[in-house]
């Protein structure tokens, strides 16, 4: 497996396609954005390996964000690739008008819920329909948790790790005669500079905050020696930076519970301004939603609660805040 590095300007840095062309197959995983420039780029990488885009057999898809599949189309096209992903996130690759309308309902809901304000909200939908409206959407083929598929003697494993995107997988790589997968393709599911976003880069998702956790101690967990992540440099201690993670979501919870104790009950924006500030571009959705994926998991825990779209501390959670310095008070994760 090679790794490819794209262009990426407006996401988490620049994108990772991995391409396997060691075999009788040539198989991608991830595509890159929709731009002309990525598509010189990997057009580029193929050549210097004698390749052509009309070459590829396969493309397995991490997650449905645009900056993982906008040239899933374009390639299947030129070469009648076969384009895999979760399930979860199938419909909305293969462009179903359905499946876009209920997530943009969706989005519009919550958007109203969070108390975003109007002029931001305008950009946000500017920005967003910029990228929708240029991508070639591919037929797709759907694979679940725990599907397994030979790639030139490899074998991948999908990995479902939900949260930052409801299909969101990541792929453990073996030799395929019962080796253990020391190393994984992570997608989004692991970055090592960003933690991905929850929240707000898939409304679709229930309770993300607590699904993604899961998935960073699957990470833990497993202990692979690498990870191969969907944006920038390879991990080579995946359960530390997974450990990392976790950590820093704790800390972002104890933020969201000292928002509410110093300003009084608020909505999510309220929170989300507080913890982020001035927001633009992607992040004006990112912002609230990662709030808002806090506020919804603390509301579980029993430590907020909510009357409409307004959050308030639980009765005794202003003490346990008080007594923090003498003994930190764990939440359930």
């Amino acid at each position: 497996m090679e790794r490819i590095s794209l262009s990426n300007s407006a996401f988490e840095g620049d994108n990772n396609a991995y391409l396997f062309a060691d075999g009788a197959e040539t198989v991608l995983i991830d595509t890159g954005d929709w731009m002309e420039t990525t598509r010189e780029q990997l057009e580029a990488a193929f050549d210097e390996r004698g390749l052509g885009l009309a070459d590829v057999d396969r493309i397995f898809l991490t997650h449905w964000h645009g900056d993982h599949t906008g040239l899933a189309g374009t390639i299947q096209v030129e070469s009648d690739a076969e384009v895999c992903v979760h399930a979860a996130d199938a419909a909305l690759v293969a462009g179903d008008e359905d499946a876009w309308a209920e997530l943009h309902e969706l989005q519009e809901r919550y958007f109203e819920q969070w108390g975003m304000p109007e002029d931001k909200r305008a950009v946000l939908l500017e920005f967003m329909a910029d990228g929708e409206a240029t991508t070639e959407s591919p037929s797709v083929t759907p694979f679940e948790d725990g599907d397994s598929f030979s790639v030139n003697g490899t074998e991948l494993e999908v990995v479902h790790a939900s949260g930052h995107a409801a299909g969101l997988c990541m792929f453990e790589l073996s030799g395929g005669r019962g080796d253990a997968p020391r190393e994984v393709v992570s997608g989004d599911a692991l970055l090592p500079v960003y933690t991905p976003n929850v929240g707000g880069a898939d409304v679709r998702v229930d309770n993300p905050l607590e699904k993604y956790l899961r998935a960073l101690r699957r990470i833990v967990d497993a202990d692979y020696d690498r990870a191969w992540p969907g944006h920038r440099d390879p991990i080579d201690d995946p359960a530390d930076r997974a450990q990392y993670i976790i950590d820093h979501h704790e800390e972002r919870s104890w933020r969201v519970l000292d928002a509410l104790d110093r300003k009084g009950p608020c909505d999510t924006w309220t929170v989300s301004d507080d913890l982020f500030g001035d927001l633009e571009s992607i992040h004006i959705l990112h912002g609230p939603g990662e709030s808002y994926a806090h506020l919804e998991h603390l509301e579980r825990a029993g430590t907020v609660v909510r009357d409409g779209a307004t959050y308030r501390l639980a009765a005794g959670v202003v003490d346990e805040l008080a007594a923090m310095d003498e003994k930190r008070w764990e939440l359930e994760y």
